[in-house]
């Protein structure tokens, strides 16, 4: 019974405070087949809350499986124009996107790296006009996610599979704060919460950041007339959505071209049915001109390769190491979660909403501004218990931001 109510309160979650659905509206829901049960709740409340139309996207792990597994090699040069169109058409006339992040993180761990990244390239050329109305809030979206067995098993590999779903879907109730009496005011006080350290940071109008910590020495421009943002979002008509629950992360873009030194990750990334772990960037002037990983260097080394934008950050993400999410004290092999247990950075497009005006500038004109265009956005953790963060304003003052990996202020 607990569950079930658990489970209705994170639909409607998602869908009055991830989503934030307007009347009238059509909203597209994009999700593994496992997750129907949750699925059904967040229609519903949709509907109630006064959706035109919800569609939803099926997929399933074991059909794109099969594909890259017996399908012919061009096929993954190759992305669905119909796909495309749709979303574009949705989000032209004012729809919102749910996504349900609950990828199996060793999906595709035996299958050729090459044929992942030929797709993972089709699909963002595909795409990227779609997702030129995502990275700069001019459509609503929201990504959350549902325990799967796969999933769950991988994090909890100990215990049966029904164990491991019911432990991690405990940890999802915490980490969102469903567990709380009323999840949705618990998250409009989180909101408010991360605005005030978003305010300092954005009064202090910082030049430069370095990072310093036992392996990271990172130094990373902004460009100016940047800004700070966190938590909530806000679309063209003034509606506030949260891209991301969980959320605890506050988030700017570097200057293309101002990255200089060496970082190293901090836990796992997930990144098209692989694992990569325990790597090293090393950038000048911006760009990645050496790296190297303990596990799943090829799939770095092909994800870099994506395009020219994948070659620059398009993120800097400040999280506490002392945070809801990190004090589970487990690696949940799944970006969502683990960037907000952890500071970040991002490979590839840079959110074009941290300039002002970003939203409205031409893509063309990007470059002169330092902002950072790929057809990719993969963000990787790099937050550890010794990280040292300072900012460095214009008039050459140096304020703490991050001491021993949490705020210093």
């Amino acid at each position: 019974m607990d569950f079930n109510r658990n489970l209705e309160k994170y639909a409607e979650l998602a869908i009055k405070v991830g989503v934030n659905i307007q009347p009238n509206q059509t909203l597209l829901i994009r999700t593994p087949i496992q997750c129907a049960d949750f699925v059904r709740y967040a229609v519903k409340f949709a509907y109630e809350n006064g959706a035109r139309n919800v569609f939803v996207e099926w997929s399933d792990e074991q059909c794109s499986l099969s594909r890259y597994l017996y399908a012919p090699n061009d096929v993954f040069n190759e992305f669905p124009q119909w796909v495309s169109d749709q979303y574009v058409t949705i989000a032209k006339e004012g729809g919102a996107f749910l996504s349900i992040h609950a990828q199996d993180p060793d999906l595709l761990k035996d299958i050729d790296p090459q044929r992942i990244s030929n797709y993972q390239k089709a699909s963002g050329i595909a795409l990227k006009e779609w997702r030129s109305y995502t990275l700069t809030d001019k459509c609503k979206w929201s990504i959350v996610s549902v325990p799967t067995e796969p999933w769950a098993h991988k994090i909890f590999p100990d215990v049966s599979s029904e164990e491991a779903v019911k432990k991690l879907w405990g940890l999802i109730f915490k980490c969102t704060r469903v567990d709380t009496e009323d999840p949705v005011a618990s998250w409009m006080e989180h909101n408010k919460n991360l605005q005030e350290r978003t305010d300092f940071l954005n009064r202090n109008n910082f030049k430069t950041l370095k990072y310093k910590s036992s392996k990271t020495d990172l130094t990373i421009g902004l460009p100016e007339n940047h800004t700070w943002e966190s938590g909530a979002s806000v679309d063209p008509d003034g509606v506030n959505f949260n891209p991301n629950m969980p959320t605890e992360e506050i988030f700017t873009l570097p200057h293309k071209y101002q990255v200089e030194g060496v970082v190293h990750s901090s836990k796992p990334l997930v990144y098209g049915g692989n694992v990569i772990d325990d790597f090293t960037l090393t950038f000048k002037e911006g760009e990645i001109i050496e790296c190297s990983a303990a596990k799943g260097e090829k799939t770095l080394k092909n994800l870099i390769a994506t395009d020219e934008g994948s070659h620059y950050l398009g993120e800097v993400a400040l999280v506490p190491y002392k945070s809801p999410i990190s004090d589970t004290n487990v690696v949940f092999y799944n970006t969502l979660y683990d960037e907000n247990a952890s500071c970040h950075l991002a490979l590839g497009s840079a959110y074009a909403t941290c300039i002002k005006g970003g939203a409205d500038l031409p893509r063309e004109e990007y470059d002169a501004y330092g902002i950072n265009d790929s057809l990719t956005h993969v963000d990787f953790m790099i937050g550890s218990p010794d990280l040292d963060i300072v900012g460095i304003t214009y008039d050459g003052e140096e304020i703490q931001i991050f001491k021993d990996g949490n705020w210093a202020f």
